[in-house]
């Protein structure tokens, strides 16, 4: 069997008193939104060579530098300055975590043309668009994306140290054809926030929304009741309008943890305008029967009028933790 490319777009203490908090209806909302995640340190992305020689030391891609010479930092211009301030004899002490264990690294630097290198790419924040899947109008809690936010060239999730959720307006598709998925391009207006982050998750990305709430309210649809068939996404499109669009619902699997509803996109005018499914619809809510049931998280590469969804109460109960 040919295998498909799917893009995305611990203990468990059982506790049998605990109840979700989360509210029965909920904002089934759409919406196209920019996102902008400052991470927990330094990740490190990348070397480059200097004087044709890549100067690793004991780091690897994925690793966050938290801390010079016991120093926190969490920006690039923190790490310039305090290698600067603490470098002794071209070598500083790193306070790194590495697979999720933090320790200190001697990391040596490098002189070239009189200047010492570190050889490292590094991100200190990342940012793009995504869709709002949920907002819970007790707990003021949101969902988003349905999915985590990888860093591309680590392929590692992004550890929040603060963010925010803000307006952004879809100004044209790059259409999707098979083996070639498209993508939704924003204008940002960074400016007008709805919310902040503070969870980077399996299960997409949450935090308090700070807007008031006006939208109508949807109920939260139960996993057994979602059945094969007609259903539909809300999402945008252009500018900032949401809009319903038909899919099918070809598959349900309780037994996953994220690709729990497959379903084929059979809407004409989201075809004809997309070509399929395209990046920066994940979040999408997936509604049958006036009930919210899910969120689109991944597209099929070679057929990119199929994708994947996670249940909605999955969202939810990540969103309460």
């Amino acid at each position: 069997m040919k295998k498909m490319k799917i893009l995305l777009l611990g203990l468990a203490v059982i506790n049998p008193l605990s109840v979700s908090a989360y509210s029965n209806y909920i904002v089934a909302s759409g919406q196209n939104i920019g996102i902008e995640i400052s991470s927990k340190g330094l990740m490190v992305v990348g070397f480059y060579k200097i004087d044709g020689k890549l100067n690793k030391n004991d780091l690897s891609t994925g690793d966050y530098i938290r801390a010079i010479e016991g120093v926190e930092i969490s920006t690039i211009d923190e790490l310039v300055s305090n290698i600067d301030k603490y470098q002794k004899d071209g070598k500083v002490k790193l306070t790194i975590e590495h697979d999720g264990k933090t320790k200190d690294i001697i990391f040596n630097l490098v002189e070239s043309n009189g200047i010492y290198k570190t050889g490292l790419y590094v991100k200190d924040s990342i940012s793009g668009i995504g869709t709002l899947t949920y907002i819970d109008p007790e707990t003021k809690i949101y969902g988003a994306l349905g999915h985590e936010i990888i860093e591309s060239n680590s392929n590692k999730r992004i550890e929040v140290k603060d963010g925010s959720i803000f307006k952004s307006e879809v100004s044209s598709i790059d259409r999707s054809t098979d083996g070639n998925p498209g993508t939704k391009n924003a204008k940002f207006y960074s400016g007008v926030t709805y919310g902040d982050v503070n969870k980077n998750t399996i299960h997409g990305i949450y935090g308090e929304y700070t807007k008031n709430i006006n939208d109508k309210l949807v109920e939260v649809g139960k996993k057994d009741d979602l059945k094969l068939g007609k259903a539909l996404i809300r999402t945008v499109i252009d500018g900032n309008e949401v809009k319903e669009y038909e899919i099918n619902i070809t598959k349900i699997d309780k037994n996953t943890e994220i690709k729990n509803i497959y379903f084929e996109i059979t809407d004409k005018e989201l075809l004809d305008e997309c070509g399929g499914i395209v990046q920066g619809m994940s979040g999408s809510p997936i509604l049958q029967d006036g009930k919210i049931y899910g969120a689109v998280t991944h597209v099929v590469v070679e057929n990119v009028k199929k994708g994947y969804g996670v249940f909605i109460t999955t969202m939810l109960e990540e969103g309460e933790k």
